[in-house]
């Protein structure tokens, strides 16, 4: 079994890599090719535990997302098996990896449902998760200027700060979601809040929003005016979606047409389905994450691990 650090994850695997890898995912999805199952989760009074699986038979590869979320911090775990043999081929801490293939998912949405000429994001939210976000964004369209906004301004002046070094373009600290949202062609939301931080008024047409930090039913990023004047929705996959999706259980009133007009990112991604009819169509992507991008991530970087020698061997089993 190959041990694979934080550090090997972030060294093997930069975003270009990640967007190729969901959209993979993405498309053995739509062709029956990969089998997901939902997350499950356990709650103790001082921690929690959540995991998740997903298989590809043609690939030969099963594996499992596991992590605990307490007090001191979320410690994040990837299995990822040999699907013929059924040997543990790698252990990878997957912190990073979840951040960046769920940015990945993002720039994947963003590609097909938001407007080529986009060039202005707005984003509400400065944790790591946002960070990934807009990188993916960026790596998608010719960004010229994001805006973002957090409840606490040192952190998003932090951010800002970091971001424009990182990417090459302003990002520009403001003093409001409104401000951030307000003429931006791409939202981010990538939050923990319970209440929405997106208001629908806000929306320019034909803006494309991504919301990611809302993954359980008692968590809200947008509100009902958001989900009343998109004309798509799509969504990873709408059985985790009724689930844990927050945004679209609570808001379902709002949502024209309801599930039924919930469509999964797959059927974009493969031409199914349209990611826009017009300029003008607010569209928006409903991230909750989901085990398929987690275990073709692992694969990959398991796979390039192993070409350069990185990682650290273990025996299991009886192993030599």
């Amino acid at each position: 079994m190959l041990l694979l650090t934080e550090q090997d994850v972030q060294d093997l695997f930069p975003m270009t890599r990640a967007i190729e890898c969901v959209t993979a995912s993405l498309k053995a999805q739509h062709d029956g090719g990969a089998i997901n199952r939902s997350r499950e989760r356990i709650f103790l009074p001082e921690t929690s535990l959540h995991y998740m699986a997903a298989g590809y038979p043609d690939e030969k590869l099963l594996g499992m997302k596991i992590y605990t979320v307490a007090r001191d911090g979320l410690r994040f775990l990837v299995l990822l098996y040999d699907g013929g043999s059924g040997a543990l081929l790698a252990v990878l801490e997957a912190d990073y990896l979840g951040r960046i293939r769920t940015g990945a998912a993002s720039g994947v949405a963003t590609k097909y449902m938001a407007r080529e000429d986009a060039a202005t994001a707005g984003v509400i939210g400065t944790g790591r998760q946002a960070r990934t976000q807009l990188e993916a964004i960026a790596a998608v369209r010719p960004l010229k200027i994001a805006r973002v906004f957090a409840r606490d301004a040192a952190r998003r002046e932090s951010y800002a700060q970091e971001m424009t070094r990182k990417l090459g373009f302003e990002v520009a600290a403001v003093e409001s979601a409104e401000a951030a949202v307000r003429g931006a062609g791409i939202v981010i939301t990538a939050t923990s809040s319970r209440d929405p931080v997106l208001k629908g008024e806000w929306l320019e047409p034909g803006a494309h929003v991504n919301a990611i930090g809302a993954n359980m039913l008692n968590r809200r990023e947008l509100d009902d005016a958001s989900l009343s004047r998109a004309a798509l929705i799509a969504v990873d996959a709408i059985e985790q979606a009724k689930e844990e999706a927050g945004d679209l259980v609570q808001g379902l009133n709002a949502i024209r047409g309801g599930w039924n007009a919930v469509v999964e990112l797959h059927e974009i991604v493969a031409g199914a389905r349209p990611g826009r009819a017009s300029a003008s169509d607010i569209t928006i992507f409903k991230s909750s994450g989901i085990a398929l991008w987690d275990v073709i991530s692992a694969a990959y970087i398991y796979r390039r691990a192993v070409e350069e020698g990185r990682g650290r061997r273990i025996p299991l089993w009886g192993e030599a």
